[in-house]
């Protein structure tokens, strides 16, 4: 304490404790790689504050935009696995290796892009080229839509995955087959005579032994 001119552990009893400063938060590596025309948006917030990205257009994005190269470390294990992320893969000296993304500070915006689920959300196809992998629009985006990427047919191959999408989940249910109403399955239990549809019985008039 530079008042009492005491070493002390912890705050001084007499003066207080210390008026504490902290550093401005800086944006990760990822973050301020984002180009001006895109956004970031949480998408969801899971526990221990874990938030689910996502990449949106803040303008109108041209077909056949190029991004890349994607930035990711090098490794021949994967070690941060996100199921709504591509996994990414190249091939560097004849050896195969992941790209890698552990952390903000070892990526660009790249890293948060997620992947498409069906043909209708796609936006961007990943493919290597030149050791590198890169994005590139399949069509005009809208502002405010997400870009989603899956892989172009090449870079499927070589990262033995389909070529075609992921299956997309759905809360609609199948209607169940709709059954073929049989022929005269309507018995009159006084007559005995057969209708094709219940209609046809309820309006016939049969004579009975007893009453009409």
């Amino acid at each position: 304490c530079e008042d009492c001119g005491k070493s002390l552990i912890g705050e001084c009893k007499l003066h207080g404790p210390l008026i504490r400063a902290k550093d401005r938060v800086i944006p990760s590596r990822a973050r301020l790689t984002l180009p001006h025309y895109l956004t970031l948006r949480v998408l969801e917030l899971r526990a221990g504050n874990q938030q689910i990205l996502g990449v949106f257009a803040k303008k109108v994005i041209q077909k056949r935009t190029q991004f890349g190269p994607y930035v990711g470390q090098l490794s021949t294990k994967l070690t941060c696995y996100d199921e709504s992320r591509l996994v990414l893969q190249v091939l560097k000296d004849g050896g195969k290796y992941f790209l890698d993304t552990p952390n903000e500070d070892c990526g660009n915006w790249m890293m948060f892009v997620r992947l498409a689920r069906n043909q209708e959300e796609q936006t961007l196809v990943a493919y290597q080229h030149c050791g590198e992998v890169y994005f590139t629009t399949v069509k005009p985006i809208e502002p405010h839509t997400e870009l989603k990427v899956w892989y172009a047919a090449d870079y499927a191959k070589f990262m033995e995955a389909s070529a075609v999408f992921i299956k997309e989940e759905s809360d609609v249910c199948p209607l169940p087959p709709v059954a073929k109403e049989p022929i005269d399955p309507w018995i009159c239990s006084s007559c005995g005579s057969t209708f094709a549809t219940f209609a046809l019985l309820e309006s016939h008039q049969c004579l009975h032994k007893d009453r009409v």
